[in-house]
């Protein structure tokens, strides 16, 4: 399982536009990245995979509102809601504005809201379709959350530096005036650099940043839980079930929040393997002492019996002879299947012809339908016997016992 996560480009794309992208096997660590166009990115492969692309923060504004009463995320007049109470606060048409409600609201019940412009988002997603790279997810390079960091990105031409927390998020050029320009934030404020801009972030900024690969920052932008796909870009219906359900296993899988419950859930399953292993080589062994219980009352009760292949067959069969050769009556003698037959046969039948096979009573004239015969052998039952019928003739024979 792999997941490709892509940088969209801070302009109109074309043929020709590098996409900066990273692949990753577990959202933590990249296993490849670099820069090419959308038809030669990699592909993410395996089940739980997803193509996350992340929007540049200068492409993004962030606002706060408050929604009316009884307008939530799903509600179907959200867009017209959105657009109504931002406005006034927006620099472009609202019609040309895409617009990405938070994942949730903060505790005045204020929700953020992310904004840009879409004939560019639909062109960068259109872009990628084309080439055969669909997006699962759309996430900010920032976002309006967590304590707050400072970030420093770009080259040293164009350094730009971001500070983003649950207050929002503030985009700058990273410049002398740039410390200046910051709200006020936390002496302990840590700050992220990428290597090329590390020694402007550490002349503009003070202190050591820890360094940050791009591709580094690409995974940590879409580890969040906003999803700018809304409206126009969402997905519906089975393929947006799927979608959340292939994000929620690769999340679960994948999150280091969740490896205590991956061990659990091995440590169960390891158990009942455990447990099923043992019950079935007790179930064995309670198999083999019953059979071995067996064989030794045949060589006990028939000391003759040398080879034992089949205890019950065998034992059957020394019973019979032992019958036999004692002039004692079985179930299967002729004077008692007679005499079984006797007492459940319809009265005022008499037999037209008898057989006699040694274990089987064949008789003709008795039953002539099948419903007769079921009679009598719904009557035989209860005695130990069994009867079927096949043409004319009724078959009695002892019914063997389990």
């Amino acid at each position: 399982m792999s997941s490709l996560h892509l940088l969209l480009p801070a302009s109109a794309p074309t043929d020709q536009t590098a996409f900066a992208h990273a692949l990753t096997s577990d959202g933590r660590s990249v296993v490849r990245h670099g820069t090419a166009a959308a038809a030669l990115l990699p592909a993410a492969s395996g089940a739980g995979s997803e193509t996350v692309a992340v929007v540049p923060a200068e492409r993004l504004s962030w606002h706060q509102v408050t929604l009316p009463q009884g307008t939530g995320p799903r509600s179907p007049r959200l867009r017209a809601v959105l657009e109504g109470l931002l406005e006034e606060r927006l620099l472009d048409d609202p019609e040309q504005l895409h617009l990405a409600l938070g994942p949730a609201a903060d505790a005045d019940g204020r929700h953020w809201v992310a904004a840009c412009d879409r004939p560019w988002l639909r062109a960068c997603l259109q872009q990628l379709e084309a080439a055969g790279r669909p997006v699962s997810r759309v996430v900010p390079e920032f976002a309006p959350e967590g304590d707050p960091v400072l970030v420093a990105t770009g080259d040293p031409e164009q350094a730009r530096l971001a500070c983003a927390s649950r207050e929002g998020v503030l985009t700058l050029p990273l410049v002398a005036s740039a410390r200046s320009l910051l709200p006020g934030l936390p002496a302990d404020t840590p700050v992220v650099a990428e290597p090329a801009v590390a020694a402007l972030a550490e002349q503009w900024l003070g202190g050591t940043p820890r360094l940050q690969q791009p591709a580094e920052r690409l995974l940590a932008s879409a580890a969040t839980g906003w999803d700018l796909a809304q409206f126009e870009f969402s997905r519906s219906g089975r393929a947006l079930l799927a979608k959340r359900a292939s994000s929620a296993w690769a999340q679960a899988w994948r999150a280091p929040q969740w490896r205590a419950a991956r061990w659990a859930l091995g440590v169960l399953l390891a158990a009942q393997v455990v447990g099923l292993n043992a019950w079935a080589w007790k179930e064995r062994s309670a198999l083999a002492a019953k059979r071995e219980a067996t064989r030794t009352v045949l060589t006990q009760t028939f000391p003759a019996i040398r080879a034992v292949v089949d205890p019950m067959v065998q034992m059957e069969r020394e019973v019979a002879g032992l019958r036999q050769r004692t002039g004692a009556s079985s179930g299967r003698d002729l004077e008692t299947l007679l005499g079984a037959l006797a007492v459940t046969a319809p009265a005022g039948r008499a037999a037209s012809g008898l057989e006699y096979t040694g274990t089987d009573l064949r008789v003709r004239g008795v039953a002539s339908t099948a419903a007769e015969a079921q009679a009598i052998d719904q009557a035989l039952r209860p005695l130990g016997y069994a009867a079927a019928i096949q043409g004319d003739v009724l078959i009695v024979r002892q019914e063997l016992q389990p």
